[in-house]
């Protein structure tokens, strides 16, 4: 598509209401002469969507859709994530980066049943939803074309503003907030203004999924996660659907200021930057997952999964979603999670969230082996022989190493133990 394409060509926008996309629209109309569809995927941002959709159509728009993901997003997503433990680079649990995946899915969809040749988003140059939206248009529906305004007129906050006042654009964003947020079920990201530097402590004012420091509860407050095959279901014993499960762990563990995270960041596109985001939810839902797993999964797999789940987030946040190798980890992931059912229960005080119980049918943790109790079965008798076997090979690599170092002078110089060991192994 070129800018002197047909005024009959459609493109649809990834819509999210704020500062970018609503001076894309008319951006998108005046450089490729097309009409815009508006499109808004409902993750679980907060804020009154229904508005953002007549915005859009104010602004021009051809028309303007809303897609309720709430459910899909948790269920083939977030869930996904929990079994996984993600957090990229031991962090960050991915919020931006889980939903980016379902929205590219989402603008193929509504591109395909509109006829339309481009979709478009608001991404700059610099971040990595850019590659994320980019990579997943291109595997789901390589026949589209992807425009990304922000990434081409290369305006700053300002500019884009003020082209937003020059051609009577309708936004929200003013000069006296400057920042970006990004908002799903999993949590927010805040970017931009005072957060740029790194050497800043983030601002009260960019928070508002987790309470004032001050506001705290004085005491601690104990949650019971219970879950099935890896998943979350009760809260507290109470069944909750996905959508409804999330939004009450954010509310609870956001409450006891839970989830805040002042990171810097290794982006994609090979730049460090200072990322701030919210997550209560989430924290508190994985560090449930990852004691209960400790409970039921023994020692080799633990260790082996760690690996998987650490690469299972690096795809996640390198865009990479709709990859073989994610599709295959994800199978690995669930064929551990059969025995990941029991209960967890959390502590919340003070910003943290951390697992102070734990019950499962299925734990590794046998009472009459672990106990020192006089009930103990434990048949200690065998430990000895135990003991030497395990350590066998450390003594008979140390002994070949003395040996190194002394055949020049004799074997008088080897130590008494090394010669017993060499003497004994032939």
């Amino acid at each position: 598509m070129s800018e002197s394409a047909s005024p009959e060509t459609k493109v649809v926008l990834a819509y999210s209401g704020g500062l970018d996309t609503s001076v894309a629209i008319r951006w998108i109309q005046e450089k490729y002469h097309a009409r815009v569809v508006a499109l808004t995927v409902d993750v679980g941002q907060e804020g009154e969507l229904r508005g953002a959709i007549d915005r859009a159509r104010r602004n021009g728009a051809l028309d303007a859709q809303l897609v309720d993901a709430k459910e899909t997003f948790v269920t083939e997503f977030l869930w996904p994530a929990v079994q996984a433990n993600a957090l990229y680079e031991g962090v960050y649990p991915l919020s931006t980066a889980l939903a980016r995946p379902l929205i590219a899915r989402t603008l193929v969809e509504v591109a395909q049943a509109t006829g339309a040749g481009a979709v478009a988003h608001g991404c700059t140059g610099k971040g990595n939803d850019q590659v994320r939206f980019d990579v997943a248009v291109h595997t789901l529906g390589p026949h589209l074309r992807v425009i990304a305004p922000v990434r081409e007129w290369n305006m700053n906050r300002t500019d884009e503003m003020a082209y937003a006042r020059e051609h009577g654009i309708e936004i929200r964003t003013t000069l006296e907030s400057p920042y970006s947020v990004d908002e799903n079920l999993w949590g927010r990201s805040i970017e931009g203004g005072r957060l740029e530097d790194a050497a800043q402590p983030a601002p009260e004012e960019v928070f508002d999924w987790t309470s004032h420091p001050a506001d705290w509860p004085k005491e601690p407050e104990e949650v019971a996660v219970e879950f099935e095959a890896g998943i979350p279901v009760r809260v507290n014993g109470r069944a909750l659907g996905p959508v409804d499960l999330v939004q009450t762990m954010n509310r609870l563990a956001g409450a006891h200021g839970v989830g805040r995270i002042d990171h810097v960041e290794d982006r994609v596109v090979g730049i460090k930057s200072r990322e701030t985001y919210e997550c209560p939810g989430a924290i508190a839902l994985l560090e449930a997952h990852r004691s209960l797993e400790s409970l039921v999964l023994p020692r080799d797999l633990l260790q082996f999964k760690a690996l998987v789940d650490r690469r299972f987030a690096d795809l996640v946040y390198e865009g990479l979603w709709y990859s073989p190798l994610r599709e295959a980890l994800c199978a690995f992931v669930r064929s551990t999670q059969e025995v990941v059912t029991g209960s967890v229960t959390l502590r919340l005080h003070q910003g943290s969230a951390r697992a102070v119980g734990r019950r499962s049918e299925y734990s590794l943790l046998a009472h009459e082996l672990a106990t020192y109790g006089a009930e103990s079965r434990f048949p200690q008798e065998l430990a000895v022989g135990f003991i030497h076997l395990y350590g066998l090979p450390n003594q008979l690599a140390h002994a070949r190493v003395q040996a190194a170092r002394s055949h020049r002078q004799g074997e008088e110089n080897v130590p008494r133990v090394a010669r017993a060991v060499l003497r004994a192994s032939g």
